[in-house]
């Protein structure tokens, strides 16, 4: 086990980049106390310390320690679907979501972790049909609004907007709204881009807290467009 001073040690990212290479059971196994050790106890112990954090966001927001189920997402990938069949995620994720979603498209905060590509995220990833539009009804309604939210510098400064849109406007709008843009995405999404250095700070959790509480009247308005209580 590689020494530490925060959470995370140098450890975790070459664990993760040994695993890119090595995207195999067998190997998985081999090194499954490393996994234990670089990266799921840092990432629990990152997690318990971030209750304060986020608790000053939201009490709606879900802090949950809990090797499976919980704030952690699974390494294990569903290959049910997919033509890539490799067996492991080659990133750690870890997600703090609203206790009204039972996952992680209701908004919520959330932190990538991948060599080469580190982020905090905030929002609303791949929202259902009707919390998709009571969104954008909500920019409909009151764009002022909405702009306010987007564009305030405390958040504008640290945070911008990302994830899918629609290539034509979303039934009920015409392509000259003004906030036409706005209205054609499919993920109300906000990344906070991170290098790989400050996964190690020994201030991480004080460090994330910091930015994940710039997101923070960006998380309430869509909340309150969905109707959830924040």
């Amino acid at each position: 086990m590689t020494k530490r001073s925060g959470p995370f040690g140098p450890g975790m990212m070459k664990f993760l980049r040994e695993l890119d290479r090595n995207n195999e059971r067998s190997w998985f196994e081999k090194n499954k106390q490393r996994y234990e050790d670089e990266v799921r106890e840092p990432a629990r112990e990152f997690i318990r310390s971030m209750v304060p954090q986020v608790e000053k966001i939201s009490p709606h927001l879900r802090v949950d320690d809990r090797k499976v189920g919980g704030s952690m997402m699974r390494i294990f990938r569903d290959v049910r679907f997919s033509l890539d069949k490799r067996p492991y995620k080659t990133n750690l994720g870890i997600q703090f979501r609203h206790e009204a979603g039972k996952d992680v498209h209701a908004p919520g905060l959330y932190l990538h972790v991948e060599p080469g590509t580190v982020f905090l995220g905030a929002g609303m990833w791949r929202p259902d049909g009707p919390s998709l539009a009571a969104v954008r009804r909500g920019i409909d309604e009151d764009p002022k609004g909405w702009k306010r939210i987007r564009d305030a510098k405390r958040f504008s400064s640290m945070w911008r907007l990302s994830g899918d849109s629609l290539k034509r406007p979303p039934r009920g709008y015409t392509a000259d709204h003004s906030m036409i843009e706005d209205l054609k995405r499919k993920d109300f999404i906000a990344v906070c881009d991170l290098t790989e250095k400050d996964v190690t700070r020994t201030d991480l959790v004080k460090f994330a807290g910091e930015r994940f509480g710039r997101s923070r009247e960006f998380l309430a308005w869509l909340a309150e467009a969905v109707e959830m209580p924040f």
